[in-house]
C-alpha cells in the first residue's frame, strides 16, 4: 500500500513538473537559448584565439628557418675561408634549430587538426543555433496566436464582448459623422445664397413680380380652372 501511495506521489510530481514546464516553455525556451548562444560565442573565442596562435606558430617556424639557412650561409663561408671551428659552431647552432622547427611543425600539426576539429564543431552549432532562432520566431508567434484564440473563446463567446462593443462604438461614430456631414452641408447651403436672392423672395412674398413659388391663392386659382366645365 505504502508503495502504492509513494508512485502515486511521485506521479503527482512529475505532472506537476511538466505542467510548470509547459506552462513557462517559451521562457524556458529563451533561457536556454541564451546558454547556447553564450557557449557559442566562447567557442568562436575558443577558435580564434587558436587560429591567432596558429598563425604565430607558423611565423615562428619561418623564423627558424630563415635562421637556419642564414647559419647554413655563414657556415659555409666559413669552410671556405678554412674556419671549421667556426662551421662546427654554426652547425651545432643549426642542428638545434632544426630540432625545434621538427617539434614546432609536429605540434603545428596536431594543434592544426585540433583547429579544423573545432571549426567543423563551431560551424555546426551556428548552423544549430540558427535553427533554434527560427524556431522560436514561430514558437512565438504560434503562442501569440493561441493566447489570442484562448482570450477569444473567453471574451468573444459572450454577448457582451469587447468586440460587439467596438463595432457598436464605431457605428455610432459614423452616423455622428453623417450627421455632422449633413448638418455642414446645409449651413453652407444656407451661406451661399446671395443678398440679391433673400431680396428677390422678400419682394415676391409681397406680391411684386412673378410668383416662382406656389401659394395657397394660385393653388386655388388652378383647382378653379380645374373644375370648369370644357367650353
Amino acid at each position: 500500500m505504502f508503495k502504492t501511495i509513494f508512485t502515486i506521489v511521485r506521479g503527482r510530481q512529475a505532472e506537476a513538473v511538466e505542467t510548470f514546464a509547459d506552462a513557462n516553455a517559451m521562457t524556458l525556451l529563451d533561457q536556454q537559448i541564451r546558454d547556447a548562444a553564450a557557449d557559442l560565442d566562447r567557442a568562436r573565442r575558443a577558435l580564434a584565439i587558436a587560429r591567432a596562435q596558429d598563425a604565430a606558430e607558423a611565423a615562428r617556424i619561418e623564423g627558424l628557418r630563415a635562421k637556419i639557412a642564414d647559419l647554413e650561409q655563414r657556415a659555409v663561408a666559413a669552410l671556405e675561408a678554412l674556419r671549421e671551428d667556426l662551421a662546427a659552431e654554426a652547425a651545432d647552432a643549426i642542428a638545434g634549430l632544426e630540432i625545434d622547427v621538427a617539434a614546432a611543425v609536429a605540434a603545428r600539426a596536431s594543434f592544426s587538426r585540433e583547429c579544423e576539429k573545432l571549426s567543423r564543431m563551431t560551424g555546426d552549432a551556428e548552423r544549430r543555433f540558427a535553427e533554434l532562432e527560427r524556431g522560436r520566431r514561430a514558437a512565438r508567434a504560434a503562442e501569440a496566436i493561441r493566447r489570442l484564440r484562448s482570450r477569444g473563446a473567453q471574451h468573444f463567446g459572450g454577448g457582451d464582448s469587447a468586440l460587439r462593443d467596438a463595432e457598436a462604438t464605431l457605428k455610432r461614430l459614423r452616423e455622428r459623422q453623417i450627421e455632422d456631414e449633413a448638418a455642414t452641408s446645409a449651413i453652407e447651403a444656407i451661406e451661399g445664397s446671395s443678398g440679391a436672392d433673400l431680396v428677390a423672395e422678400k419682394l415676391e412674398t409681397a406680391g411684386f413680380g412673378d410668383q416662382t413659388k406656389p401659394t395657397g391663392k394660385s393653388v386655388l386659382e388652378r383647382l378653379k380652372q380645374s373644375s370648369r366645365p370644357a367650353a
